[in-house]
C-alpha cells in the first residue's frame, strides 16, 4: 500500500528520577549521601532509509512513544539510559509540526535524520545536594519530561524525471517499457493513482529514476482530482517529460491538453513550469501522429518527439534527449 501523508504524535520518553540514599558501610556510620542521577529518555528519531518508498508503516499507529529513563540507584549509581526510538521514512519525506505549520526537516535524501522529539534529562540524586551546611540532604529532582510533537509527514517522490501529461496520454505503458516497473495498464482514465517509479538502464554505468505520476487535469491547482496529491509529487522530478496522446477518447485536442497542464503547473507554482520539458507524442504507430506532432511542434516552437511503448520507435531518441537534459543539469550544478 503506498500512503504519503500521515499525521502522528511523537512523545520523547521522561528522565528517570534521582536517587536518595546514604552510604551504610561497616565502620562508616555516617557515609553521607551517594543517591545517583537519572537515566535520561529515549528520543524519537525520524530517519530517511533507502529502499523505504512509503509511510505506510507508521500509517496504522498514531502514537508513537520512546521509553522514559530508569531512576537513579545507590552508591551513585546512574539509572540505564533509555534507548532511542528511530522511525524509518522514505528519502523525500517532509516533517511539519501540525500546531505551527513550520516545516521542521525536508529529510530529501537517505541517511538524514531530525529529532523529532527529545528525551528529558534524568534528574539529580541527592549526591549532588551535598554542601558544607547540608551534610544529609534528602533532595532530589524528578527527570525532565520528554517533549511531545503532532507532526504531519508527507512524501514527495523524488525522481530525476517525472512522465505527466493528461489521463490515459501513455505514461504508465511508456514506463513498463522503458523500465522493469508494472504499473496498472489499461484503457480507461486514471489507472495510476498513486506515483509508481522506475530505474531506467541507459548503460551499464548510467542510470536514472522515472516517476509515473497520477493524471493531471483541469483545475489541478485547486485540488481538483487528484489535484495537490499529483502536483505535490512533480514539485521533486528535475526534468519533466510530457506525454501528449494524438487522438484522445475524449475528442479534446492534443495542442489544447498541452496547454492544459502547462497551465496547471504555472498556477501552482510558477517555478515548476520552468522545468526542463521533453515534449513527446505517444502512440505514434497509430496513423497519422506524425502530423498531430509536427502540428504541435509548429504550434509550441520546439521539438516533439514521437515514441511508440507498442513497436518501440522513438524510445532512444527520447533517451538521448533526457540524458542529454540530465547531463546539462549535472554540469550546470
Amino acid at each position: 500500500m503506498f500512503v504519503d501523508r500521515v499525521q502522528i504524535e511523537v512523545a520523547a520518553g521522561n528522565g528517570g528520577r534521582g536517587m536518595c540514599s546514604f552510604r551504610r558501610e561497616k565502620y562508616v556510620p555516617k557515609g553521607g549521601p551517594d543517591g545517583g542521577d537519572g537515566g535520561h529518555g529515549g528520543s524519537v528519531i525520524l530517519e530517511a532509509r533507502a529502499g523505504v518508498d512509503s509511510l505506510a508503516a507508521l500509517a496504522h499507529r498514531r502514537q508513537w512513544r520512546a521509553e522514559h529513563g530508569a531512576a537513579g540507584g545507590p552508591a551513585n549509581c546512574q539509572g540505564r539510559n533509555a534507548e532511542d526510538l528511530t522511525l524509518l521514512v522514505p528519502p523525500g519525506t517532509i516533517v511539519i509540526d501540525e500546531a505551527t505549520g513550520l516545516v521542521l526537516k525536508d529529510l530529501a535524501a537517505a541517511g538524514e535524520s531530525i529529532v523529532a522529539a527529545k528525551g528529558g534529562a534524568g534528574g539529580w540524586g541527592n549526591i549532588h545536594f551535598k554542601s558544607s551546611t547540608n551534610r544529609a540532604p534528602r533532595q532530589t529532582t524528578s527527570g525532565e519530561q520528554g517533549e511531545v510533537r503532532r507532526l504531519l509527514l508527507e512524501l514527495k517522490v523524488i525522481a530525476d524525471v517525472g512522465l505527466v501529461g493528461k489521463p490515459n496520454a501513455g505514461k504508465s505503458t511508456l514506463l513498463s517499457r522503458l523500465s522493469r516497473a508494472r504499473p496498472e495498464i489499461a484503457d480507461y482514465a486514471f489507472t495510476t493513482k498513486v506515483p509508481i517509479l522506475g530505474i531506467v538502464a541507459v548503460s551499464r554505468d548510467r542510470s536514472f529514476v522515472l516517476a509515473d505520476l497520477p493524471g493531471l487535469i483541469e483545475g489541478a491547482h485547486a485540488g481538483v482530482g487528484l489535484g495537490h496529491e499529483f502536483l505535490r509529487h512533480v514539485e521533486r522530478a528535475g526534468i519533466l517529460v510530457h506525454v501528449v496522446e494524438p487522438f484522445p477518447a475524449d475528442g479534446t485536442e492534443p495542442l489544447a491538453n498541452y496547454r492544459a497542464i502547462r497551465d496547471e503547473l504555472m498556477r501552482y507554482d510558477a517555478p515548476l513550469a520552468e522545468r526542463p520539458e521533453i515534449v513527446i507524442v505517444s502512440k505514434s504507430e497509430l496513423p497519422g501522429a506524425d502530423t498531430v506532432r509536427a502540428d504541435l511542434a509548429a504550434a509550441i516552437g520546439r521539438e516533439v518527439l514521437g515514441v511508440s511503448a507498442v513497436t518501440g520507435a522513438g524510445l532512444d531518441a527520447l533517451l538521448r534527449a533526457v540524458v542529454a537534459e540530465l547531463d546539462r543539469r549535472s554540469g550546470g550544478a
